[in-house]
């Protein structure tokens, strides 16, 4: 094995404990990036390079039929096999988003074409799932087995929040392993059943899922209840029959004491362990060699890298999969003062190296034990289908790598100003307040002065109806330091004219009783009244 380092040209900033690598085709793909996508790349994935020693990523545009896809920490990722017609695909599970939201969504990532100069446009569709779906999670696995013919996906453990019943103001933000529960899934109509096996007793976290053909092998993995890595090895056989499933678990013992471990596929079924935890204190620096066939599961400890002194004293360490034969790894920059880079990558190569470019798969899970919120960025604008002039590169990748210095300052503008003296917008905590939102607050344009100014309609306690009214018209509108009419709707003010009010004549009215008298008949009452 060897271990080279690997300089990032401007893209440091997008990698985070928790990102996946998805390998498609032949190419390979960064997913779920630090932050919220901006706009030199509103998908928030891109495709990576390595070459010549530099890492680089290339931003890549989705189809206009894909729907959103949040980026992700920590989800479960399936590699999903070309079968039957369908394209060769990825299953993305859960995870959690910049606002530390968990996900309960099923993702299906493909790719939809081939341009010139290479441009990939990839596809991403959600798929929908009935029955016992499971719930909201991260640090989980998801796998494909295949059983008398048929396919399903396998989903186990994971983290969640704390019921809704159960949290309060001090334990908010904390979370629980997921019950040992078995999640059955079949693709072709987004069916999930759920199944409790006696013999998973605890829910468990950031482990290694194998599978092949009607089995899956759960390696390693973090118990919150009791804060142990049991080394211990699960087999999970299913057989899809007629009617039900038919699970059966097997407990074994010879496993390995890891938790976020990076698994590289070297063969056919045949994978290189390294990375992760054995402790809450201590990295796992060994490499294990495991093998699946017929018989079980082989393991063999083989011999690691010339880790360099950076590596070795590093507190966290991270990664994913370059696809055969290779790892990356990202280790946090330390010093005084800080470096500007915030990670050091290497890769690390089991076999031996071609010349060349380096092909680029795989999957990073988040560290638990020393894990740090990511900071939160700005979000930006999403739109799909980009115009072929745009993401075009010659064929050596140089002509639209992403570069962090290209983004714009957006605390002064964009979506995120300080609209009034009240502005309740933050950045770093805000969520959609309009079902119209979805990655940026709403914004109404005010016309007061010469060039006006945008505000955002949360701050301008606008209600829904308003909002859409007056995006659909020509009205103008004036904020609150600026309004003119209550209801802030037009300007100028209509010229109302007045109504005359014209009192109607009744055609058939009847005249007042008049009682003609004499002065003698008025004195008479007068005297009598008297």
């Amino acid at each position: 094995m060897t271990l080279q380092p690997l300089t990032a040209v401007n893209c440091a900033g997008l990698t985070q404990p928790g990102f996946s690598l998805l390998e498609l085709e032949g190419d390979v793909y960064l997913f779920g990036q630090k932050g919220w996508p901006k706009r030199s790349c509103p998908t928030g994935i891109f495709g990576v390079r390595i070459k010549n020693g530099e890492l680089k990523l290339r931003a890549i545009s989705f189809s206009n039929n894909s729907c959103y896809l949040p980026p992700l920490r920590c989800p479960a990722i399936a590699h999903v096999e070309p079968h039957d017609g369908s394209p060769e695909c990825y299953l993305i599970h859960g995870g959690r988003t910049p606002n530390n939201e968990l996900s309960s969504s099923l993702y299906m990532l493909s790719v939809d074409s081939r341009g010139c100069n290479r441009k990939v446009t990839l596809c991403c569709q959600e798929k929908e799932l009935v029955g016992d779906v499971p719930s909201a999670r991260y640090g989980h696995t998801l796998s494909v087995i295949l059983s008398r013919g048929k396919s399903a996906c396998v989903l186990f453990g994971g983290r969640s929040y704390m019921p809704p019943t159960e949290r309060t103001t001090e334990n908010w933000n904390s979370v629980v392993d997921c019950p040992p529960q078995v999640f059955l899934i079949d693709l072709k109509f987004g069916c999930c059943t759920g199944h409790t096996l006696p013999e998973l007793t605890d829910g468990q976290s950031f482990h290694v899922a194998l599978a092949r053909e009607d089995c899956v092998y759960f390696l390693g993995g973090h118990i919150l209840n009791s804060d142990c890595r049991p080394p211990r090895l699960i087999r999970l056989r299913v057989e899809l029959l007629l009617g039900s499933p038919v699970l059966t678990c097997t407990v074994l013992h010879e496993g390995l004491t890891i938790t976020s471990a990076i698994v590289a596929p070297v063969g056919y079924h045949e994978y290189i362990v390294l990375g992760g935890y054995q402790s809450e204190t201590q990295k796992r620096m060994e490499c294990t060699y495991i093998g699946l066939d017929d018989v079980g599961v082989h393991m063999e400890p083989r011999e690691p890298p010339q880790w360099t002194s950076e590596v070795t004293h590093s507190r966290t360490w991270f990664g994913g999969s370059l696809g055969k034969g290779s790892a990356l790894i990202a280790i946090p920059s330390e010093g005084n003062p800080a470096p500007p880079d915030a990670y050091h990558f290497y890769q690390v190569s089991f076999q031996k190296e071609q010349d060349g470019e380096t092909s680029t798969q795989g999957c990073s899970q988040e560290s638990t034990d020393f894990e740090d919120s990511a900071p939160l960025e700005d979000s930006e604008e999403l739109y799909f289908g980009r115009e072929p002039h745009e993401l075009e590169y010659s064929s050596d990748g140089e002509g639209d790598t992403y570069n962090e210095e290209d983004e714009e300052d957006e605390s002064q503008t964009g979506y995120w100003i300080k609209c009034c003296l009240t502005c309740q917008v933050n950045p770093n905590t805000w969520e959609p307040y309009y079902s119209t939102e979805l990655t940026r607050p709403a914004m109404i344009f005010c016309s007061r002065g010469e060039g006006g100014h945008w505000v955002h309609a949360q701050c301008m306690e606008l209600p829904e109806s308003l909002l859409l009214r007056l995006s659909q018209g020509n009205s103008k509108y004036f904020c609150l330091d600026h309004r003119v009419l209550p209801m802030q709707e037009m300007t100028p003010p209509r010229q109302m004219m007045p109504v005359k009010r014209v009192p109607m004549k009744m055609t058939h009215r009847k005249a007042p009783v008049s009682m003609k008298m004499t002065p003698a008949k008025k004195s008479f009452l007068q005297r009598l009244f008297d």
